[in-house]
């Protein structure tokens, strides 16, 4: 091959997400603006689903719905951005408890390791399967009991407690490493 042919070869995926990108930005930022209601989100959103693309080069050529690919890759996107805001919101909530038992935040020390136990999480939930994330999620953020969380995912107690357990050894695991 050729190494004319050869940079046509590794050029063409860019062009296809140019492509993609001169036909369906618009239409992507008004659905994302329709569904966020604030313009700087959706043009946020619009370019981190073109940037994910830039980085699934090898899928591009085969998309015939390139409009259900690029609503798709954003709503994944929104649904980490919603995973991640959580936890944030979780971890603020409990420095403010902290803070009002103990008339004092955290030490640096112990903000970084809450950090990093956050960091952690947010890898393992997004590693493991959709079930065992959806159980966890809802049990501990939600709050919901077991028995809650098994009808909502159409699934018994005993593997609510599975899912639940998996995710809490990964995180262990992850911590370790």
């Amino acid at each position: 091959m050729s190494t004319a042919s050869m940079a046509a070869a590794s050029a063409a995926p860019a062009q296809d997400v140019g492509l993609l990108y001169r036909d369906h930005h618009h239409w992507l930022r008004s659905w994302l603006l329709r569904r966020l209601g604030c313009s700087e989100h959706a043009a946020d959103v619009a370019h981190d689903t073109f940037m994910r693309l830039l980085g699934a080069r090898e899928a591009l050529p085969l998309l015939r719905e390139p409009r259900a690919y690029l609503r798709t890759t954003a709503q994944r996107l929104l649904v980490d951005r919603a995973r991640h805001d959580a936890i944030e919101r979780a971890w603020l909530a409990e420095v403010q408890a902290l803070a009002v038992q103990d008339e004092a935040y955290p030490s640096p020390e112990d903000a970084l390791e809450a950090l990093r136990t956050l960091q952690t999480l947010a890898r393992v939930l997004d590693a493991v399967a959709p079930r065992a994330r959806a159980a966890f999620l809802l049990h501990h953020l939600d709050g919901l009991t077991h028995e809650a969380v098994a009808t909502q995912l159409g699934v018994s107690d005993r593997m609510v407690r599975k899912y639940l357990a998996q995710v809490l050894l990964q995180v262990a695991a992850g911590e370790a490493a």
